[in-house]
């Protein structure tokens, strides 16, 4: 057997192959809802044979959204449309996951088809917030810096939306600390010129991740897996390191993290990322050696590249994004490639041969 399409028990949960529908923000949501856009986003995913669906970067706060239209987890009544999802990405073989987060500084912005551009408070706008008073881009609000009353906060938000999202079925957990969004902002010596214990040394950086990890996983059950996705480099100098994420990734094992989903990049919008097949794949290879579980991600784009990556031992799980978006059934198709006898939803068993 292959091994994209060999399974893998984390945990109590067993996910059917090694493909991952990655985390993609939809920004079709109003007051942070879920619908049938995300219904049948996530489902056709399922469907398609992905092992491991991962709803959108969800908001765990009104003010953690990076535009209006985000997905959010804020509020119970966001439960009972989840929970329709979960169980049709269930009823397709998939294993429904989430990813909760908060954008710090990146917040308040106007849909990326509208151009991406931070919301005025008189364009339904928001303030944000962030580990020092530093905008992302020229132009922007200069947020605030969150003081111990403002992090507490933070902590408990995730906290809570670990409970709702357990409440709504979902059976993974992915944390959202990459890509310049609030944890990241903290972890980065380039965006937290903090003077106090969440600022300065690795230790006083990472504090934040490492105490909503422990309030979650008092809440999220030893048999559920927890993923945390970071960017394991900023492709400058004097920010985030390679080496920091490895030394991160001891201690969040060490916390009951199961898997390191190894994005870059995102905190710097200055910064020129040497795009290239695979092209996150070698911070992957490195962070495994740690002994977590990794997921690679970025622009992986067919059955050759995954299969290649896993037997070289690089990762074991591979996050399609882009490639997810143009091909939902993606899985049928590598699994033709590679020659594996997979299941198909009954209602495409006549197109399976052809």
């Amino acid at each position: 057997m292959s091994r994209l399409f060999s399974p893998l028990t984390i945990r109590t949960i067993n996910i059917r192959n090694r493909i991952v529908v990655s985390p993609m923000c939809q920004y079709s949501s109003e007051d942070g809802y879920m619908n049938d856009w995300h219904l049948v986003h996530l489902g056709s995913r399922a469907s398609g044979g992905a092992g491991l669906v991962i709803a959108e970067a969800t908001a765990v706060s009104p003010e953690g959204r990076i535009t209006p239209s985000d997905a959010g987890i804020w509020d119970d009544n966001h439960i009972p449309f989840m929970e329709r999802i979960v169980k049709f990405i269930h009823t397709q073989g998939a294993v429904a996951g989430i990813q909760i987060a908060h954008a710090g500084r990146k917040a308040s912005c106007a849909l990326p088809w509208k151009g991406s551009k931070q919301l005025t408070l008189n364009e339904s706008g928001w303030q944000t917030v962030a580990p020092s008073a530093i905008s992302f881009r020229e132009g922007d609000r200069t947020p605030v810096e969150l003081d111990k009353a403002g992090i507490q906060k933070v902590i408990q938000d995730f906290r809570t939306a670990a409970g709702r999202a357990l409440n709504a079925g979902f059976k993974i957990l992915e944390i959202h600390a990459a890509h310049g969004y609030l944890i990241h902002e903290f972890l980065s010596p380039f965006s937290n010129h903090r003077a106090d214990k969440y600022g300065g040394s690795f230790d006083n950086r990472t504090r934040l991740i490492l105490e909503i990890v422990r309030e979650i996983r008092s809440v999220w059950p030893e048999s559920n897996p927890l993923f945390v996705r970071i960017s394991a480099t900023e492709w400058a100098d004097i920010q985030w390191t390679p080496e920091e994420s490895v030394r991160l990734a001891y201690i969040l094992k060490e916390m009951g993290v199961d898997l390191i989903d190894c994005s870059t990049g995102g905190n710097n919008h200055q910064v020129q990322i040497p795009l290239a097949p695979g092209y996150q794949v070698p911070y992957s290879a490195e962070i495994r050696k740690t002994g977590i579980l990794t997921g690679a991600v970025g622009l992986i784009t067919n059955a050759l590249q995954a299969e290649s990556i896993l037997q070289e031992q690089k990762a074991d799980l591979i996050y399609l994004a882009r490639e997810a978006l143009r091909n939902p059934y993606f899985a049928l198709h590598a699994a033709r490639t590679l020659g594996e006898e997979i299941q198909w939803p009954i209602q495409y068993l006549r197109a399976k041969n052809f």
